[in-house]
């Protein structure tokens, strides 16, 4: 069974910064693409931005230059750093691997909250 957890995320203030974690056993997220998601309260869930098993890396157009998702294959985890939040970056933040171009597992989620 496949477990994504995500940490990392809290209370903020505008132009502050978090990073957020996911993790998993195996190597699920080494082999595969892997994305992060956000879910702000009354919205859809949106794409923050993926990366590749080779490192590649794609943003939306909201968070491009202010957001850097990396991965750590040794330690089996992809990260989302997030610079410059604003309050409309407050969301839930979602891990996911992705296969065949959509998330086909999920993590539990994170709470992100910048505060103006």
């Amino acid at each position: 069974q496949v477990q994504l957890v995500e940490s990392g995320g809290g209370l903020v203030q505008a132009g502050g910064s978090l990073r957020l974690s996911c993790t998993a056993s195996g190597s699920i997220i080494s082999t595969n693409n892997m994305g992060w998601y956000r879910q702000a309260p009354g919205k859809e869930r949106e794409l923050v931005g993926g990366i590749t098993s080779g490192g590649n890396t794609n943003y939306a157009d909201s968070v491009k230059g202010r957001f850097t998702i990396s991965r750590d294959n040794i330690k089996k985890a992809v990260h989302l750093q997030m610079n410059s939040l604003k309050p409309e970056d407050t969301a839930i933040y979602y891990c996911a691997v992705i296969r065949y171009g959509r998330p086909a597992y999920w993590g539990q989620g994170t709470q992100v909250t910048v505060s103006s």
